[in-house]
């Protein structure tokens, strides 16, 4: 629903992808090949100290159906049919790997011009649920999720959060870790050419008085680089470098200092590269 609330898991997300997401110290690797009949392949590769893995994935697409393959290489196959627009405001999930016959997984979402609706069951004789729902509008929101373990009768999970969204901000406060800790994230948009935004993340330990803080930036360098840098409270900081060299083609060049280490190296550098033709 374009005006009603996101689903839960979206809160706070904007921040946490400007801090953490495509940063990484590795190399990796990643070729998509899109099909305009409705089949799409990526292969993705990721060489970790001495060690490859790897996978292969296919997409296919026809109407409301999307059907999901990835192999990767231990020989696992993992298989994700989805259904969308069902009834109008569904979307019905099916994901299952082979060889493990217990790894089924029924996953519905429900989105109203209100509130947004997900959950999850495990198909398999003891399974877990999972319930997230978020109610309220595009601008201010408020929601909660939990997750239960029938085998243990015990909750997995249990958090709360509220968020606050304008075009040029996003607030959020969320209760995590089953009440232990208190998040407040923050990201702001500035209205400059480089398209400059600053995001902040808190985070509380509520029984060890713990805190950490988390900031970092995003600009245009030029109209295809875009440069990020990161900073945090334990003596870290990391830089990310994202050039489009080809339309829908990257080169991610990631760093990290961390002016902590008496041992070893304290730098980590990182190269991904996606093609897509």
């Amino acid at each position: 629903m374009a005006n009603g609330p996101a689903p839960f898991s979206e809160i706070g997300k904007r921040a946490r992808d400007l801090l953490y997401k495509d940063y990484n110290f590795d190399h990796k690797f990643i070729f998509s090949v899109p099909n305009s009949t409705g089949l799409g392949l990526t292969a993705t590769g990721l060489k970790k100290d001495q060690f490859f893995v790897g996978d292969i994935s296919g997409l296919y697409k026809s109407g409301n159906v999307a059907v999901d393959v990835k192999v990767d290489t231990h020989n696992n196959v993992s298989t994700k049919v989805t259904l969308n627009d069902v009834f109008h405001s569904k979307k019905v999930a099916l994901s299952f790997n082979i060889p493990d016959h217990k790894s089924g997984k029924l996953d519905v979402q429900y989105l109203h011009p209100h509130a947004a609706i997900d959950s999850s069951i495990d198909l398999n004789p003891a399974p877990r649920l999972e319930l997230s729902a978020a109610i309220g509008s595009k601008d201010i929101s408020i929601g909660g999720e939990v997750g239960f373990n029938t085998t243990s009768a015990s909750f997995t999970k249990y958090n709360a959060g509220i968020a606050f969204n304008k075009p040029d901000f996003s607030a959020t406060l969320m209760l995590a870790d089953k009440g232990e800790a208190l998040k407040a994230s923050y990201i702001h948009y500035v209205d400059r050419p480089d398209e400059l935004t600053v995001a902040a993340e808190l985070a509380h330990k509520l029984s060890s008085f713990e805190n950490r803080f988390t900031i970092g930036t995003s600009q245009l360098i030029d109209p295809k680089t875009v440069l990020k840098t990161r900073f945090s409270d334990d003596g870290k900081a990391a830089f990310q470098c994202q050039r489009a060299w080809r339309p829908n083609s990257l080169i991610t060049l990631s760093a990290e200092y961390d002016s902590t280490k008496i041992f070893g190296s304290p730098a980590k550098f990182g190269l991904a590269l996606s093609l897509k033709p």
